[in-house]
């Protein structure tokens, strides 16, 4: 299961060195658009620096003397077509970095989501039951999201480099004296930096984790939308979905107050030389140490400076998100697929009805055992009812059977095929599982048998044929063109059960399990869904049975106690073993044994 444990608190050059770890692995994806946005970024720092020097001539050669003995109308000329064309050098390069790196950004949430979504149906089930709903939404879209959005800031963020390098060669050709202002500057505001990324990365832990809360919570709420309203749970919802918007709200209001304190400082330092580089320029125009237009070329590198700092001051923010965020959703990637075939191994499963053999099996989720030493044998072609009280394993034989998981020991073999040397696919193919709990898109009833799969109309009207489905769809208003609302709502749960057993049967499995599939079925309607699959269709049926008239349809019923295999026989002989006389008493009477 992805954990949600807050990542502890780190030194901040620690974070900062994880955080660009993070950001250049993100970016490396997508390196020719990363590339070209970094190109646009040092181009935009080239110009800009270049614009500083210009401004320092033009003030010296046009403005200064045009107030003296004045200037010419070429000289005036000459100037403005400079300034343009650095300005249009400043606004391609600005058009450059800003596209390229938003290309970069879509491109790596994109990645991402599809990794994230691969591996989400290549886990086992049993991440997905050990996992909220919330969460897993979570991670494919806001943990993506947090993970990627600093590299809009990235390029800009190293072209400030070589914008600094360049200005403080600039401002070092104008007077050394300012030059030492900047010096002393800048690592005011890289110690800065490295307090505020230690402060807010336990703190954006938080919030991810409180993101993830309120996913699950109103998840829930919608997806329960009849327990809610049933039961007059509206106002205890919309409380538990208000606690956690305040834990939500209180976690970023804590980043925030972090930002407020920080943000300003960092936007300050810049300022602040700008008004000790007018002092110092000032008192240095007048000694003659310096001219107006060296004073105005200093004055406009300081604040060309402030703005980027904002922007590196927006990707440290982002940087702590981003590590938090990514760390995230490495453990989601971590996490082992379902078993796959033995490569070395592989073997074809044999054509026509396929047997099935539990040989020796034991089971367990966490460490609670549900599943102890079972062997069983079913022939091809035949019926066989599972019997038990609830957690005796039957679900667990029947998820085993289609390689949900595997066992702990022994071995589940079909068509005398270890499933563990069967391609997936394959499995797939050969094998249909259909649960009790039955789930319908909010699509056509066509759509939801078919799944999008190309097969003809009689193929179609067969399988639900099988599944006693054909007469009830064909009196609905648009027949199999109807579209049931989520989840199938629009329908009964017998009529849902029966589009997922036709949608089981149109594939044509050799084995056929039934996990109580058929149990919101009319009795009468479940004989002839079964008479048909003996009749129609020729394969190997394990039906899970909580009623004696499904039972008594079945050529064998095995009786599971406790994980374990305890008789076997037809529902007649069985009838002298009173463990098993105990339950049928008990779904008799409509109870639960």
């Amino acid at each position: 299961m992805t954990s949600t444990t807050e990542v502890p608190a780190e030194a901040g050059g620690r974070v900062f060195r994880r955080g660009m770890g993070v950001v250049l692995r993100h970016a490396r994806r997508q390196r020719r658009t990363f590339a070209i946005s970094l190109i646009g970024a040092t181009v935009y720092a080239m110009a800009a620096v270049g614009t500083t020097v210009v401004l320092g001539r033009v003030t010296n050669q046009v403005i200064v003397p045009a107030f003296g003995e004045g200037v010419s109308r070429s000289a005036v000329i000459g100037a403005a077509v400079v300034l343009l064309l650095i300005a249009f050098l400043r606004a391609g390069s600005i058009v450059l970095r800003r596209y390229f790196a938003a290309l970069t950004t879509f491109r790596t949430q994109a990645h991402l989501r599809r990794e994230v979504t691969d591996r989400y149906l290549q886990v086992p089930l049993a991440y997905h039951r050990a996992t909220p709903t919330g969460q897993l939404l979570a991670h494919a879209d806001s943990d993506v999201l947090a993970a990627t959005e600093v590299l809009n800031a990235l390029p800009f963020s190293l072209g400030v480099v070589v914008l600094i390098v360049f200005a403080l060669i600039s401002l070092l050709l104008v007077d050394p004296l300012i030059t030492l202002v900047a010096i002393l500057l800048f690592p005011l505001l890289a110690l800065l930096n490295q307090v505020y990324t230690t402060a807010v990365e336990r703190p954006v832990a938080v919030v991810q984790q409180r993101v993830a809360e309120v996913s699950r919570i109103a998840h829930e709420s919608f997806d329960g939308a009849l327990v809610v309203k049933t039961l007059g749970r509206s106002e205890d919802e919309v409380a538990r979905l208000d606690e956690a918007a305040d834990r939500l709200r209180d976690a970023r209001v804590r980043v925030g107050r972090i930002r407020a304190l920080f943000e300003p400082a960092i936007d300050a330092i810049p300022n602040i030389g700008i008004i000790l580089l007018l002092l110092i320029g000032s008192w240095e125009l007048s000694q003659g140490m310096l001219n107006e237009g060296e004073l105005v070329q200093a004055m406009a590198l300081f604040g060309l400076l402030a703005f980027p700092m904002r922007v590196v001051g927006f990707f440290l923010q982002e940087l702590p998100r981003c590590v938090v965020a990514t760390a995230r959703l490495d453990r989601v990637l971590a996490e082992p697929g379902a078993p796959q075939a033995e490569r070395s191994a592989s073997r074809s499963l044999p054509t026509g009805p396929l047997g099935v053999r539990y040989d020796d099996v034991s089971f367990a989720y966490g460490g609670h055992r549900v599943l102890e030493g079972v062997s069983l044998r079913v022939d091809p072609g035949e019926i066989v009812a599972l019997v038990g009280a609830t957690g005796a394993g039957k679900t667990t034989l029947c998820e085993l059977l289609v390689r949900m998981a595997d066992p702990l020991s022994g071995a589940v073999s079909v068509g005398g095929v270890d499933l563990r040397w069967v391609e997936p696919a394959e499995l797939r193919r050969a094998v249909a599982l259909v649960f009790q709990e039955t789930f319908l898109f909010a699509d056509t009833v066509a759509h939801n048998i078919t799944l999008g799969a190309e097969v003809s109309e009689g193929q179609l009207i067969e399988a639900a044929r099988v599944a006693q489905a054909h007469e009830f769809i064909s009196r609905l208003p648009d027949g199999y063109e109807t579209v049931v609302g989520e989840r199938g709502v629009t329908l009964s749960g017998g009529q849902r059960q029966r589009v997922a057993l036709a949608r089981a049967l149109l594939r044509r499995p050799r084995v056929l399990v039934l996990d109580d599939a058929t149990s919101a079925v009319d009795p009468v309607v479940e004989a002839e869904i079964l008479e048909g699959l003996r009749s129609a269709l020729d394969m190997t049926t394990l039906i899970v049975a909580h009623r004696v008239s499904t039972i008594g349809l079945a050529d064998r019923v095995v009786l599971l106690e406790e994980g374990r295999v305890t008789a076997s026989g037809t529902h007649d002989e069985l009838l002298s073993v009173p463990a098993y006389e105990a339950i049928v008493r008990a779904y008799e009477a409509g109870g639960e044994p």
